[in-house]
């Protein structure tokens, strides 16, 4: 399997206030432009996105990804994995930082108890490659319900 490589641009005008900008998924072209500002990140988003909402799509797309997988492999694939990441923005002396990742997951998955749904859910937690950036920087949790 070789790399690979994803891009994204994005244009700011302005000041950080004031200003505003856009994001573009590039290199799919699944999604863009996309308007940014400050206040979408520290206040109500008003229709705009923001880095964390960008990366809470990143990290829930991925720990769904990772738990089919394990749960694949374990002989129990699922249904259907609902899952909702929610990231913090927190401000912190000195400025500003992401502070958790928390992950909601409810799957239809045949023949698994709710306790081997929650093993999955934490092995898929700590294997995703978008945990796995966000790891010893960001808290991270999972909260895994069966429907």
């Amino acid at each position: 399997m070789s790399d690979a490589s994803r891009r994204a641009d994005a244009v700011w005008q302005g000041t950080l206030a004031r200003g505003s900008g856009e994001v573009t998924l590039t290199t799919s072209g699944a999604a863009g432009p996309l308007p940014v500002t400050w206040a979408s990140r520290t206040e109500r988003s008003n229709g705009k996105t923001s880095p964390e909402e960008l990366m809470a799509a990143a990290h829930a797309s991925c720990f769904n990804m990772a738990l089919s997988g394990i749960l694949g492999d374990r002989g129990t694939p699922p249904d259907k994995l609902e899952t909702s990441a929610t990231v913090t923005f927190v401000e912190v002396e000195g400025g500003w930082k992401v502070g958790s990742s928390a992950i909601r997951v409810k799957g239809s998955v045949p023949g698994i108890d709710a306790d081997a749904f929650r093993q999955a859910a934490e092995a898929a937690k700590d294997g995703c490659p978008i945990s796995g950036a966000l790891k010893g920087n960001v808290d991270l949790s999972v909260e895994a319900t069966l429907t």
